[in-house]
């Protein structure tokens, strides 16, 4: 739209939906890179690397399905991304062209739930590295407090006040989100390169610490596991591929977006996954059996000092994430549902709620469930919302979208009563197989593959009748362009 010019009054738009205008879009390939640093540096994502080392893999299979795994969710990842660099629109937004003004309620719902449980996830970990730090400072009576609901009541008390660290943060905006970013990801790097040095000197060097006593197996039980380690890591950034534009919308230039973008989260990954696997297969040969949680690795530390820097390097890095990746998404997506009642920290608030409803110390309690239950799950389901927006923008519209109709009743993305009913056959056709098929194993592929197809097939052979009009008033202005060029 023209500089300075904003969208009118309506159920539809609010200050956090209007699109970006050009002056404030100042992201550069830098701060896409900064991002991907910030959040790809996370418990979490060492929590997935090692997590494959714990379910049976070798730490060279692990960093295969990482590297893998990274690189296939880079494509969908730069292409939604697309969107928001060149509209200035979130995700919620982006998903009413495909979805319909109401129907986007849908899939932006569906991502703010996981953001949820991400969030939850995410605070948890965060707990317990408070729980464990004041453990030393207060000895054996903090750790070994009374039990309320299978844990001490001093890791809830630490959960809760890690919750209410962040809640405070998102309190303070956008601003001071980027500046706890700016110091919690080279810190963090920091620290686990400073975590593998000490476990290499525990193990006796990196020899012994990588030996395996066993042969590497590439057999039918490798794939049997690989595939479903692959998935689970491209599930973990599976919102991240639909939610993208909600930081593209501020970028500069779609080259800013896309370099950005794969400079930061592939190498980004790649060297921390490298750092976890390591670790962990470390703690396999010092401890007898792999320890997949950072924080209880860190625990093992006699050096009080190591100790301390080790936790609070946890702590800001984990706050760094959660904020970025799980409260900013869901806060629009809230946002989405109800403009006029729901701003973007209210939204926030509410994300901050649902976490802790989740239950996340019940996710993390098994790296099976944590792995192939829930990222397999979600990465499925995900994949065919990914499927859906991507035939939409790219194939049925080619990248064109009315920006004003996005926000009004009487715009070609009403559809039917505000819902496509396309993209709800395309979605319940893709998250049925990709969760419950033959082929579930390779859910967020599937999910993807398939919603993609059914959305496509819809709406090229059965497209709705605005658009069907607004493709014909587009061909005959492209053909009146050619007849007014001049012959040579």
């Amino acid at each position: 739209m023209p500089e300075g010019t904003t969208l009118p009054e309506s159920p539809f738009v609010n200050d956090d939906l209007q699109p970006v205008p050009m002056s404030k879009r100042t992201w550069g390939t830098g701060s896409f890179s900064a991002l991907w640093v910030s959040m790809s540096v996370s418990i979490p994502a060492w929590t997935l690397a090692s997590g494959l080392i714990a379910a049976g893999l070798d730490w060279r299979q692990a960093m295969l399905a990482v590297v893998l795994g990274n690189l296939i969710v880079l494509v969908p990842m730069v292409l939604t991304g697309h969107a928001g660099a060149k509209y200035g629109i979130p995700f919620p937004v982006f998903a009413r062209s495909s979805f319909g003004l109401r129907g986007a309620n849908l899939p932006a719902l569906l991502r703010g739930a996981v953001a949820c449980g991400w969030f939850g996830i995410q605070t948890w970990i965060g707990g317990q590295g408070v729980y464990i730090l004041v453990g030393r400072l207060f000895g054996e009576g903090w750790i070994n407090a009374g039990q309320v609901g299978g844990n001490p009541w001093t890791l809830w008390l630490s959960f809760a006040l890690f919750w209410l660290i962040q809640v405070a943060i998102i309190l303070w905006g956008m601003e001071g989100v980027r500046k706890v970013q700016v110091w919690a990801a080279p810190l963090m790097l920091i620290g686990g390169i400073a975590l593998l040095v000490w476990m290499a000197v525990e193990a006796g060097g990196f020899g012994p610490m990588l030996a395996s006593d066993q042969p590497l197996d590439w057999g039918p039980a490798f794939w049997a596991l690989f595939f479903p380690s692959l998935m689970g890591v491209i599930g973990y950034w599976a919102t991240l591929t639909l939610n993208i534009s909600d930081f593209t919308r501020f970028a500069g230039t779609q080259r800013a977006q896309v370099l950005g973008q794969s400079l930061g989260l592939p190498t980004t990954m790649t060297l921390f996954s490298l750092i976890a696997v390591m670790v962990t297969a470390g703690t396999a040969a010092v401890y007898e059996e792999p320890i997949w949680n950072p924080i209880y690795v860190v625990n093992e530390m006699e050096s009080g000092i190591g100790l301390l820097f080790a936790i609070f390097v946890v702590l800001l890095a984990t706050v760094s994430t959660n904020v970025a990746a799980n409260l900013v998404g869901p806060a629009y997506d809230l946002a989405n549902l109800k403009p006029k009642w729901i701003s973007f920290r209210t939204g926030a608030l509410i994300t901050s709620f649902l976490g802790v409803m989740i239950f996340p110390w019940k996710l993390l309690e098994d790296e099976n469930t944590y792995i192939f239950v829930w990222l397999g799950t979600v990465g499925g389901i995900l994949g065919a919302v990914a499927g859906i927006l991507l035939a939409d923008y790219w194939l049925l519209r080619r990248t064109r979208i009315n920006l004003p109709a996005l926000f009004s009743r009487e715009g070609e993305y009403w559809y039917s009563g505000g819902w496509n009913w396309r993209a709800l056959v395309a979605f319940g056709t893709g998250a049925a197989l990709s969760v419950a098929g033959p082929l579930a194993s390779y859910g967020w592929v599937i999910g993807l593959v398939a919603a993609f197809t059914v959305h496509w097939a819809l709406g090229r052979f059965l497209p709705d009748r605005r658009m069907r009009a607004i493709e014909r008033d587009a061909a005959e202005r492209e053909a009146v362009g050619r007849e007014g060029e001049p012959t040579v």
